[in-house]
């Protein structure tokens, strides 16, 4: 004889009927953050322009409608106007809460970290309001009749009972708000560009922009951090020459091309071999871009000792 409460099909039902008594606008949220996700981490999407205005009603509106949804379940709490405001002005209040959270923990304030800080928010209040709506009861839950709003808005716009003036008004409105959302839109996608530079750095033995190795033996390999950002606004493809000069001989101790996409950082352990003994020479990191490879665009320098190896003294016995 099966036992029906530990039979899995069931506990599948009661999940299913959970998701099917959802209503519509929090089933909006969930559908609209992993539609987000999907423009912010599939590759074939990650580029388009629909992330950034995804990602913008994510940040600016999403969390707090979850977070209305559930501290109201009625539609008597609170009006539409005042949802609606208050879903603007949360949402802008709890994602810099969340960013400065994650300022306090290994994450940091990273984009991964606030993507998933920000989806778990909202699916847990989704999921707090969904419980709490089907606690009140049914004819005082808070809910969205998107057939019945679709309806009113035709009616206002083209009613019979509308004068020629009053749709012609109406018309003109919708087409400003659409116009205020394309040139949104167009400001958030197309960001002025600013400033376009490089930055070039070396680091020494602990991740940091002091305490450098100075002093080098002849014919040992040393490693060295070097690191280019790329803020020009558009992918580079650099060159990195490092030389030892002692007087007028100059010798390259190492050289390599790399593509650094925009906005992004390459840093990379390299190993320099000095192949001269002397004083106080200089050792240049010498970073070319654009394809010229006369004149460098960044350089950093360090200024080192190069010691011969020491030999032991072997006496030989008379």
């Amino acid at each position: 004889m099966v036992n029906d409460n530990n039979n899995e099909p069931g506990i599948e039902l009661r999940l299913g009927d959970f998701f099917l008594g959802m209503p519509a606008d929090l089933l909006i949220v969930i559908g609209f953050t992993l539609l987000t996700l999907a423009f912010i981490y599939v590759p074939v999407l990650d580029q388009t322009f629909i992330r950034s205005a995804l990602g913008l009603v994510m940040i600016l509106f999403v969390p707090g409608y979850a977070f209305i949804a559930a501290l109201f379940p009625g539609k008597k709490d609170i009006d539409a106007i005042e949802r609606t405001a208050l879903s603007f002005g949360l949402s802008i209040a709890i994602s810099p809460l969340i960013g400065l959270g994650l300022n306090y923990t290994p994450w940091g304030i990273r984009m991964d970290p606030i993507v998933v800080c920000l989806v778990i928010f909202t699916f847990v209040c989704v999921f707090v309001a969904n419980k709490r709506r089907h606690m009140v009861e049914k004819e005082e839950r808070f809910y969205i009749d998107f057939a019945k709003v679709y309806r009113q808005t035709v009616s206002e716009a083209f009613g019979g009972d509308n004068t020629q003036l009053d749709k012609s008004l109406t018309i003109v409105l919708v087409i400003s708000i659409v116009l205020c959302l394309a040139v949104l839109a167009y400001v958030v996608v197309v960001p002025k560009t600013g400033e376009t530079f490089t930055e070039f750095y070396i680091l020494g033995p602990d991740g940091m922009a002091d305490n450098y190795n100075t002093t080098f033996t002849l014919g040992d390999q040393h490693l060295i951090t070097v690191g280019v950002a790329n803020h020009e606004s558009q992918n580079m493809v650099y060159d990195l020459v490092v030389t030892l000069e002692n007087g007028t001989d100059v010798t390259r101790l190492n050289s390599q091309q790399f593509t650094v996409l925009n906005n992004q950082t390459w840093e990379k352990t390299i190993s320099v071999k000095p192949d001269q003994v002397g004083n106080n020479m200089e050792m240049e990191f010498l970073l070319y871009a654009y394809g010229n490879t006369t004149a460098p665009y960044r350089e950093c320098h360090l200024w080192v000792n190069v010691t011969a190896p020491v030999t032991a003294n072997v006496t030989v016995p008379m």
